[in-house]
């Protein structure tokens, strides 16, 4: 019998939307800046490339339009090692944008322009069981199921087929309440949360999913969905990591931030590279707390995600601030 990384195609596989972002050189309103520079931006490419860069396979799946804009996100992602070979091109529609703000007082806004994108077409029928069985773990996020009710119904489709056919379910439900009510954020989401396997979650969406920011009570109700591993991320205070017996603090590494947007997707990367490997929850979220704080040290998504021997030299060489 072939051994499973023989079987699997993929050991990742990641499934939404991404944007081409406009990222402002200054620390100003947009109104006053006069540069911009261009990069990407979307939740599930972000950890796709994140895995692609600590050595694992991973596939991006999504739909984009067939515009310029679709051919520079395919080009960054390709170039990351990341497989692109299953996105779908549309031709009477856009691709998504995004503008980032850095305001006077350290501030950071996002403005999106997404409205009814390539990606909200996503739906159902453009990822069947043939693409799910391929990957060890796929990973979902609420941004995606915001997007359109058919979005909304295809990650529901995803997840119910992984759980199925024995993939593994990671899901983090980044909640973003630009682009849905809570109402409709518990309503789509807490079905998707039933179906787990891993889930990422901060303290701000679990009190809506889960009506508490209790870090017991969280980790108590999550057990009990029957979810083996969990990252509770705490943004600058670290995060707390359990399976289903042991319960970690992680304390954050201390670093200048410069862009706090993308850091969980660069803990998800870490995090979900650790399960891969059947690394300790601990070291789990020790490499997933070493991949957030540095992305936040630079501006952009995905320029400051860490290749794995620069993770494995900053795991050694730092001071140890972990409990």
């Amino acid at each position: 019998m072939r051994e499973e990384s023989q079987i699997k195609k993929w050991e990742l596989l990641t499934v939404g939307e991404t944007m081409v972002v406009f990222i402002p050189e200054q620390k100003q309103l947009l109104r006053y800046v006069d540069t911009l520079k261009k990069g990407i931006a979307g939740a599930e490419s972000n950890v796709a490339i994140g895995i692609s860069k600590l050595g694992h396979k991973s596939c991006w799946i999504s739909k984009l339009g067939d515009d310029e804009l679709g051919e520079f996100i395919l080009k960054e992602i390709r170039g990351e090692g990341v497989d692109v070979t299953e996105v779908i091109r549309e031709k009477n529609v856009q691709t998504g944008l995004m503008i980032k703000q850095f305001g006077p007082m350290d501030e950071t806004s996002v403005f999106y322009y997404r409205r009814n994108s390539a990606a909200s077409t996503l739906s159902p029928g453009d990822i069947g069981e043939e693409l799910i069985k391929k990957s060890k773990i796929v990973h979902l996020t609420g941004v995606t199921s915001a997007l359109s009710e058919t979005c909304e119904n295809m990650n529901l489709e995803i997840a119910k087929t992984a759980k199925r056919i024995g993939v593994l379910v990671s899901f983090d439900p980044n909640i973003r309440l630009k682009l849905w009510n809570e109402v409709r954020a518990v309503e789509a989401l807490t079905p998707l949360l039933d179906l787990c396997d891993i889930v990422e979650i901060g303290l701000d969406e679990a009190k809506i999913l889960l009506k508490t920011d209790k870090i017991e009570e969280i980790i108590e109700l999550l057990r009990a969905k029957g979810i083996q591993k969990i990252a509770i991320k705490l943004g600058s205070k670290g995060a707390i990591v359990a399976d289903t017996e042991h319960t970690y603090e992680i304390s954050a590494y201390t670093v200048e931030a410069v862009d706090n947007i993308g850091a969980g997707d660069a803990f998800a990367a870490g995090f979900l590279c650790g399960i891969l490997e059947k690394q300790p929850i601990l070291t789990c979220g020790k490499m997933g707390a070493a991949m957030g704080a540095q992305a936040v040290c630079v501006s952009g998504d995905i320029e400051g995600l860490l290749d794995r021997d620069k993770l494995d030299i900053f795991l050694r060489g730092s001071k140890k601030t972990y409990r």
